[in-house]
């Protein structure tokens, strides 16, 4: 009797710890509409903020190098960021996208690193010529 509590006193406390490592490491993202209930995290803090973007949004304000463009949800709700850096191949307006960096004090989001999500149709750039894979002008 005394194995079996000592064993379940073990496993219970394996996964409370189990479950306290996960909850502390969770990366999830902040969509628009999570912003816009919740407010803004603290200016400074890392944070990823996801959704998609949106159409007619994306600018290249000055020399080119920054790209400004907002995120989007099933909210009214937006994100507007600003990215320096060379894009992902497939970040486009109206595709999936997670940002990852920071709020400043008057709230403006600042990306270090964009991520871009692609479809289950994706295939690599040198094969659409070839009309290869899926969704080739399908009507």
């Amino acid at each position: 009797m005394w194995t079996f509590g000592v064993a379940a006193a073990l496993l219970l406390a394996a996964a409370a710890l189990a479950f306290v490592a996960l909850r502390q490491n969770a990366n999830l993202f902040y969509t628009p509409e999570t912003l816009a209930e919740n407010g803004v995290p603290a200016a400074g803090k890392e944070v990823k903020v996801g959704g998609w973007v949106e159409p007619g949004s994306l600018t290249y304000p000055g020399d080119g190098s920054e790209m400004v463009f907002s995120i989007i949800d099933n909210s009214p709700a937006s994100i507007t960021v600003s990215f320096t850096g060379i894009a992902p191949d497939l970040f486009r307006e109206g595709q999936g996208v997670v940002a990852i960096g920071t709020f400043d004090a008057d709230g403006r989001f600042t990306a270090r690193q964009v991520l871009a999500k692609h479809d289950e149709n994706y295939q690599p750039r040198e094969l659409r010529p070839l009309g290869a894979g899926p969704d080739q002008n399908a009507s």
